[in-house]
């Protein structure tokens, strides 16, 4: 059982897109949750240069809870990434099979979702600074899951 990374409604197609790319080149599932604030066909990706997206597995889910229902039923933990975590996302122990989650762009998480989290996870930052570009968060984040549970793909050097 490999990481997910789950996208709850996301509203900017360029971060859903990095962060498939992401998803694509690490080796890491996706699951997107509806509504987000653009189109999330497959048309659409590859119309935005999305050629990555034959390399990723993606889920879609029409709301939170079916995705509830699918994560539940499929016995994965939830790791959301939120700026108002109280675990440091490098001190959280990953394992196969965990979704790691991040909110939308323009408002994070709502409270259901933190109340569901198995664990919230935060990337620090200095202080007077707000938090990092969801797809950069997403990335740190997933390489770190990665070093911890090991990469499905050797890498040559």
């Amino acid at each position: 059982m490999s990481l997910t990374l789950a996208l709850f409604q996301p509203d900017i197609p360029q971060n859903a897109g990095t962060m498939l790319r992401a998803c694509a080149c690490l080796g890491v599932s996706a699951a997107i949750i509806e509504p987000s604030g653009f189109p999330t066909t497959d048309k659409h990706f590859r119309r935005a240069g999305m050629d990555y997206l034959d390399h990723v597995e993606i889920r879609r889910h029409a709301s939170w809870s079916a995705f509830e229902e699918w994560r539940r039923s499929s016995g994965r933990r939830l790791a959301l990434l939120t700026t108002t975590g109280g675990v440091v996302y490098t001190e959280f122990a990953f394992q196969p099979g965990d979704v790691l989650m991040v909110g939308r762009e323009s408002a994070g998480a709502p409270a259901e979702v933190h109340a569901a989290a198995d664990a919230r996870l935060v990337i620090p930052v200095r202080p007077g600074l707000r938090s990092l570009n969801v797809a950069v968060a997403a990335a740190m984040a997933m390489g770190e899951a990665l070093r911890q549970i090991g990469s499905p793909q050797e890498v040559s050097s």
